[in-house]
């Protein structure tokens, strides 16, 4: 297993048209997420990085939807509170958001781990965490073996499969609470095409698709304090127990 951290920083896609069928990719992705931003209330829906910020999330619950991000990518975006940062270092206060949303992020990072932790301290207790990556076992990851293809998006990225993501978040302090597979498409081609192979795949292979969506709730337990059961016991006895300690001893002899 490949460690996860590099020495290098990455380069890292400022939008979806940096992917082949990216925007096919995009839409696919807006879809797997609308049920679940139905089912999320609060105030803060924070979008980390490029990708997130340009998805589309007319349905999500969330009264304010706050984008971080490049400059470049945050350029393509319309009015709105926007913030230029990195993933690995959020200016946000701690417990102050409701969801985070990471889309398909830690691979064009040079240290994930940092990504996932800095998410978990803005959340709120029961925050939800949203996040989409590109799977290592389908078509799209094997081909990132192919020479010609190391320079482009998304194969020079470090893909991470679900069950190691999800070991990350459970060390952290997170409790995954649902997983998808979706877009059955090796993205080698410019424009995407849903055929018959595609509409087969997502009904029966849906596991090798290349993407995953993982979606995590941040838990706190409660610290409960532990009271001492205190005992008092003197140290001398009164007349009257001797009396009747005596008394029962004699019965014990006859």
């Amino acid at each position: 297993m490949k460690p996860a951290l590099r020495d290098n920083h990455p380069a890292v896609p400022s939008g979806w048209h940096c992917f082949r069928q990216g925007h096919a990719l995009a839409s696919a992705l807006e879809q797997e997420l609308e049920p679940w931003l139905q089912k999320i209330f609060g105030y803060y829906l924070l979008k980390i990085g490029d990708l997130s910020s340009q998805l589309s999330l007319p349905s999500a619950r969330l009264r304010q939807q706050l984008t971080l991000g490049s400059a470049e990518g945050q350029a393509e975006l319309p009015t709105g509170a926007k913030m230029i940062a990195e993933p690995d270092a959020l200016p946000i206060a701690a417990a102050s958001v409701d969801a985070v949303l990471l889309s398909h992020c830690l691979e064009f990072q040079s240290d994930p781990h940092h990504v996932i932790r800095e998410a978990h301290r803005v959340l709120i207790g029961d925050g939800y965490l949203l996040l989409s990556g590109f799977n290592p076992h389908s078509v799209v990851g094997l081909t990132r073996f192919a020479p010609w293809l190391k320079n482009e998006f998304p194969w020079q990225g470090h893909f991470f499969s679900a069950a190691r993501i999800k070991d990350w978040l459970h060390l952290i302090g997170f409790e995954v609470v649902g997983e998808q597979r979706f877009f059955c498409s090796s993205m080698l081609s410019p424009d995407y095409k849903a055929g018959r192979w595609q509409r087969f795949s997502e009904r029966h292979l849906r596991y090798f698709a290349s993407s995953y969506l993982l979606v995590a709730r941040k838990r706190e337990l409660p610290l409960t304090p532990i009271r001492p059961k205190w005992q008092v016991q003197t140290g001398f006895s009164t007349a009257q127990g001797i009396s009747a300690r005596h008394g029962a001893q004699r019965k014990s002899i006859k």
